[in-house]
């Protein structure tokens, strides 16, 4: 890999090596590494682009890094990743997609990564986005997430997309079993005119299933956000949903709720909050000796942690 793409992968994996447990590395549409450990395989689809990703019952304690990255200008792909997750696991997922464009072609990454946990199962997953370079050629990124929640499981899933993405549409569908727990983070900043759309869509099917959904988000100068969320409960459940944006400059940002409950013991729970930066709070941090912009900077990064 050269300088820029190795950089890529520290933005949106957090690796600086080849990391420990089984990995498959994306570079410019093909698998540039790959490893598998007793536990978890990695099978190449054959009927179109994509990966099986398989975790045996009982596995703890392990991780599995699939990282995307494309500094090829014009670049356009769209990949299929389904992971299927066995009962009593512990594991941590680490994904993302990191896009270099220097030209004036769209570079695009679309994906579909499909979860199937199974009973009883813990697993972690972490999907960071990441743009950069100096051309006139968007930066395209639209990941679609669907899951399917065992009894008893329980997924943490944390969406991070802070800079370098021109367009993206981020939709996460989410059906959950018996006692299944969901707890979703997104945090996300848009500046210039680039356009962040996030739709979620939550069905809690099973007996005293859960989800909490937390949004933190950023918009500056012209860019535009939507956040839209459903939650159904279509059993005795418990669903939180919060949307919480700073709004600047010229920008714009929508939040829409949308709350079912087709049961009788569903409790549902939406909040939403948009607003600009107190001025008493740039006040205080200047009489600190910050700048204006520093203590806009400082506000924005406290808020996104």
């Amino acid at each position: 890999m050269d300088e820029i793409q190795k950089t890529l992968l520290e933005q949106v994996a957090g690796l600086h090596e080849v990391p420990a447990g089984a990995y498959n590395i994306r570079a410019n549409g093909t698998s540039v590494g790959r490893a598998t450990t007793a536990n978890i395989d990695i099978i190449t689809k054959e009927d179109k682009q994509g990966i099986d990703i398989v975790i045996k019952p009982g596995t703890k304690k392990e991780s599995l890094h699939i990282p995307v990255i494309m500094s090829q200008s014009g670049l356009t792909e769209m990949v299929y990743n389904d992971f299927h997750i066995g009962d009593d696991c512990d594991v941590t997922i680490i994904a993302g997609c990191g896009i270099h464009n220097s030209g004036d072609k769209e570079s695009r990454h679309d994906g579909i990564h499909s979860f199937f946990i199974g009973n009883n199962s813990h697993v972690k997953y972490v999907e960071k986005h990441y743009g950069s370079g100096d051309g006139n050629g968007e930066r395209v990124m639209n990941p679609e997430t669907i899951i399917e929640l065992g009894t008893d499981s329980f997924l943490e899933m944390e969406t991070v997309q802070i800079r370098g993405v021109d367009s993206t549409k981020r939709t996460t569908k989410a059906t959950l079993g018996d006692g299944a727990k969901l707890v979703i983070t997104e945090r996300l900043m848009t500046h210039g005119s680039q356009r962040a759309e996030s739709y979620f869509d939550i069905a809690l099917n099973g007996v005293d299933s859960s989800a909490n959904l937390i949004s933190r988000s950023v918009a500056k100068e012209d860019s535009y956000q939507l956040f839209v969320s459903k939650m159904l409960g279509n059993n005795r459940c418990a669903a939180h949903s919060e949307c919480d944006a700073i709004i600047m400059d010229n920008a714009k940002i929508s939040a829409i709720p949308e709350v079912t409950a087709n049961h009788l013991d569903a409790a549902l729970i939406h909040e939403a909050a948009i607003g600009k930066i107190a001025g008493e709070q740039i006040i205080k941090l200047m009489t600190l000796g910050l700048t204006e912009e520093e203590a806009e900077a400082q506000i924005v990064n406290g808020f996104l942690k």
